[in-house]
This record gives structure tokens, C-alpha cells and sequence, in this order.
């Protein structure tokens, strides 16, 4: 996919946030964490499975040494095989890998949404930066702009000069103002290299030190927020954002932990069973005095035993208690961290909401500015060409009129950023994580 994009001429948002999910390296590294929950969950169920072991040895013994068939003390060199092979159940722990194996599915899911979250705020840093190149790109085509009427202006004042309607020193106020502008269209354009490097660095691109994006100033992201209320935004977000979810699930987690704390309290009732053999280089046959064939012997030796133990606790130190406690404050500690997950987020919806209604009466006002004193830029215009009024007032004029159409263009995507951010919180489609 990252090939194909390269390719393409301009990047939209929907290609940065693509190509970013493919490529940051922090976004791995929660993927490994989601990774490494899902063994722990695996590995949780298969606790609940016997355990099987098997054992074989030899040895050879040299001198005086304890003969392993009979018990006696031989005083020749022999040797020895011997081979076994065990299993255990546990029957009962006080329910602690059921309740073991429901905390970790429950930790791998909190993992998955960990992850889902760290997508979502990379997505938003993505459209931020996206949106930066847009407004650096507005600030550079308005300074060009601005440069453009000063360069005429200049030009107009350089021939009037020439023909002796105006003094020279019109003109280093007119070649003043020129410098200033170029000045401006310098400056914004090292702001709008320095938002692209942004957003290079977001999306990890190698080798690449430009990047030309696909002008978005209006996308289609719905008309469900004319009018909004922080608490309808919150109660339709409470049930979908990854990080109430990951903490609730948490929560739950914790919850389980204290029931495998409390498991620790009962007695463990556990099952085993075991076979062994061997063969013994002194194991002699009476009646012909040679050593028992190895395989008579591993038939003959034989020996199998089944078993149940109970193992009681009756002082521990009062450790175990001790850690029933620690986990019932660890389930506190969850709960309250989810109130403040909660809590944070209404806060956050809140200040949306805000600075939605803001927007909507800044971006009227704006636009009536703009129009304002594009008009009140053009009557100075043409009265400076008039000789009506001095270059400080065009130029007052003209800094006012650029002044508006750059508020006017950063509360207008501001308020694309706003919109879209409102509209992720009522879970309509803003990206494509997925």
C-alpha cells in the first residue's frame, strides 16, 4: 500500500492516516503488548491441563556403593538405568484458573483497545498536521498576494517618481513596504516547511522532504452537529471510546484478581498418577548367574502409583489475607481510574462543545470581516492611486484585510477539526482505522 501512495501526486487525509497506521513504530509496539495478553489468555486456559513429565537417568558406579536393586552394599563397578513418567491434575483451588483465565481474557480485550486508542489518537494527530499544512499553504498564498499589490504599488510610485508627481522618499516608503511583504510570504513559507516536516515525521516517511496534500477546507463529515448538547455527545460516546472501554474492562479484571486472591484462602485438592522402571547391571539371575536381560527387567521393575493429596492452609503469616486486601485496593484503585477516564472525557466533550458554538459565531463574524475590509482595502486603493492618502495608511489598510482572511481561514479549519472531532464522539465514521 505504501508503494501506491508514494506514487499517487497529491496525498488526501484518508491516504496520511492509512499510511501512518501501516508505518508508526509506537503503534507496534502496543501491537506486541495486544500480542503478548493473547499468549498470557492461552496460556491461562491451558493452566487447567494436566501436567505431564518424564525422567530417565544413568549411572555408573565405581568401588563400595549402595546397590539400587537390593539396598545392599556392593563392592564392583555397575550400572544403572532408571525411567519415569509423571502427571498431576488439580481438582480444586478455590475456582483460582477459572477466575485467573476470565481476568486475562478480560486484560488481553482491555490490550485490544489500547491499541484501537493509540490508532485513533494517531489518526488525530495526522488530521491536526494535514490541516496545519492547509492553513500554512492559505497564510503563503495570502502573503503572495499581499506581495503582489506591493510590487504594484512600488512599480506605480517608481513611475510617478519618474515623472516628478511624487517624491523620492514615497518611494522608500513604498520599497519598504515591499520588503516587509516579502518578508511575510518568507517567513510563512518556512512555517508551511516546518508543518510538512510534521506530518512526514507522523507518517514515518523515509527519504522524502516535501509532501503535496489534497486541499480539504470543506469535507463531507455530516450536518448531525447543527445543534449539540455535552451530554447527548457524552452518552452516545461512553459506549464506544477505546479507553472507557480498556479501563472498564480493567475494572472487571481487577474484580476477578480479588476472587483468585480469595481462592488462595481454601484448601488445593490435586490428583497425580506415575510409572516407573529401570534396569540394574546387579540385578543377577540365580540360577545361571548372568544379569537379567534389559528387557525382563524394565517388565519386571515395574511400578505405578496413583495419589490425592489435600493441602490445608492454616497460617500463612496471614500473607494470604494480607493479599486479598491488596487486591480489593487494586479494584478501588481500577474503578476510580475509570471515573476519572469517564470524568475526562465529558470535561473534554464540554470544551467541544464550546468551542463549537465559539466557531459557529466566530466564522460568521469572520466572513462579514473579510468582506469588510476587502472593500475597505479596495476604497484605500484606489484613493493611494488617487494620491488622496500616504503608503502607512494603504498599508494599515492592506495589513487589516490579510489579518482578516487569515483569522477567517484558521477558524474555518478550526472548525473542520472541531466538527470532525465532535462527530468521532457520536461514532460516525471520521476515519478508517480499520
Amino acid at each position: 500500500m505504501g508503494t501506491g501512495i508514494m506514487a499517487q501526486e497529491k496525498w488526501t487525509l484518508d491516504d496520511c492516516v492509512a499510511y501512518a497506521l501501516e508505518h508508526n513504530l509506537q503503534l507496534k509496539d502496543f501491537r506486541y503488548n495486544e500480542d503478548s495478553n493473547k499468549e498470557r489468555y492461552h496460556q491461562s486456559v491451558r493452566d487447567l491441563l494436566p501436567s505431564v513429565g518424564g525422567f530417565t537417568d544413568y549411572n555408573k558406579q565405581f568401588g563400595r556403593s549402595e546397590d539400587p536393586n537390593t539396598g545392599g552394599y556392593v563392592n564392583t563397578d555397575f550400572f544403572s538405568n532408571n525411567y519415569s513418567l509423571s502427571s498431576s491434575i488439580d481438582l480444586f483451588q478455590g475456582f483460582q484458573k477459572i477466575n485467573a483465565i476470565k481476568a486475562s481474557k478480560l486484560l488481553y480485550k482491555a490490550a485490544k483497545e489500547d491499541m484501537q486508542h493509540q490508532k485513533y489518537l494517531l489518526a488525530f494527530r495526522v488530521m491536526q498536521a494535514f490541516y496545519d499544512i492547509q492553513f500554512f499553504e492559505g497564510l503563503v498564498t495570502n502573503s503572495k498576494e499581499q506581495l503582489a499589490v506591493s510590487q504594484s504599488n512600488y512599480d506605480l510610485v517608481e513611475k510617478q517618481v519618474e515623472l516628478g508627481l511624487k517624491a523620492g522618499a514615497d518611494l522608500y516608503e513604498a520599497e519598504s513596504l515591499l520588503l516587509t511583504d516579502k518578508l511575510n510570504v518568507t517567513q510563512s513559507e518556512n512555517q508551511l516547511v516546518a508543518a510538512k516536516l510534521n506530518l512526514i515525521q507522523e507518517l514515518n516517511l523515509k527519504d522524502v522532504s516535501d509532501i503535496s496534500i489534497q486541499t480539504e477546507i470543506v469535507r463531507d463529515i455530516g450536518e448531525e452537529t447543527i445543534e449539540m448538547l455535552s451530554d447527548s455527545v457524552y452518552n452516545k460516546a461512553i459506549n464506544f471510546i477505546p479507553l472507557i472501554k480498556a479501563q472498564e474492562l480493567r475494572a472487571k479484571a481487577a474484580k476477578k484478581d480479588v476472587a483468585v486472591a480469595r481462592g488462595n484462602l481454601y484448601p488445593d485438592l490435586s490428583f497425580s498418577a506415575g510409572y516407573g522402571t529401570g534396569y540394574f547391571e546387579t540385578n543377577i539371575d540365580e540360577d545361571t548367574g548372568n544379569t537379567i536381560p534389559f528387557r525382563t527387567q524394565i517388565k519386571d521393575n515395574t511400578s505405578r502409583y496413583l495419589g490425592v493429596s489435600l493441602r490445608i492452609p492454616i497460617s500463612g503469616k496471614w500473607s494470604r489475607r494480607s493479599y486479598v486486601k491488596q487486591q480489593k485496593i487494586a479494584l478501588l484503585r481500577a474503578n476510580n481510574n475509570l471515573d476519572i477516564q469517564e470524568q475526562e472525557l465529558y470535561q473534554t466533550i464540554q470544551q467541544l462543545v464550546q468551542e463549537y458554538n465559539a466557531l459557529e459565531v466566530e466564522s460568521a463574524q469572520s466572513t462579514k470581516r473579510v468582506q469588510s475590509q476587502q472593500l475597505a482595502f479596495s476604497i484605500a486603493q484606489k484613493r493611494y492611486e488617487k494620491g488622496l492618502i500616504n503608503a502607512l495608511e494603504l498599508f494599515t489598510a492592506k495589513n487589516l484585510f490579510a489579518n482578516a482572511q487569515n483569522e477567517n481561514l484558521q477558524v474555518q479549519l478550526r472548525q473542520v477539526v472541531n466538527k470532525s472531532t465532535l462527530n468521532f464522539y457520536q461514532g460516525l465514521p471520521i476515519f478508517n482505522i480499520n
